[in-house]
């Protein structure tokens, strides 16, 4: 069994397709109309045919206070692997993406967390080698 899709809500799906495409770097994978929304998926360039991310309408009761719950309290939704958080850190914030953390070495790992400008924050992560030899 593995991971095929993921999704993260989003406001606005065209805009949320610029950021994630345009300012993260991801590549759209799918954009099928249904209706006044899509089934809109973009994937990670380094693995065109991995996990796909739905971006999915934000329209359903529920998500709202889900996710302004998670913001409120700092929870990021979802987590994303990088060779180099600081790399990563730097070439978003030159591109406007605004961070509610900055690179913070937590001993196993890198993290840092930014607004996806859509209702989320995702993590960035980078594992230290070796980090997880003990287990």
């Amino acid at each position: 069994m593995k991971i095929n899709l993921t999704s993260l809500y989003v406001d606005d799906q065209r805009e949320a397709l610029s950021f994630y495409v345009d300012v993260l770097g991801f590549t759209k994978h799918r954009d099928v109309p249904l209706g006044e929304d899509s089934w809109l998926t973009v994937v990670s360039p380094e693995a065109p045919h991995g996990t796909e991310l739905l971006l999915e309408p934000a329209g359903h009761p529920a998500v709202k206070p889900y996710r302004d719950a998670l913001v409120e309290d700092g929870i990021p939704l979802a987590q994303f692997a990088v060779h180099d958080v600081e790399d990563e850190y730097t070439r978003l914030t030159g591109k406007g993406v605004v961070f509610t953390q900055p690179p913070t070495d937590i001993g196993a790992a890198v993290i840092a967390v930014f607004d996806d400008t859509c209702g989320n924050l995702i993590q960035l992560i980078a594992e230290k080698p070796n980090a997880n030899d003990g287990q």
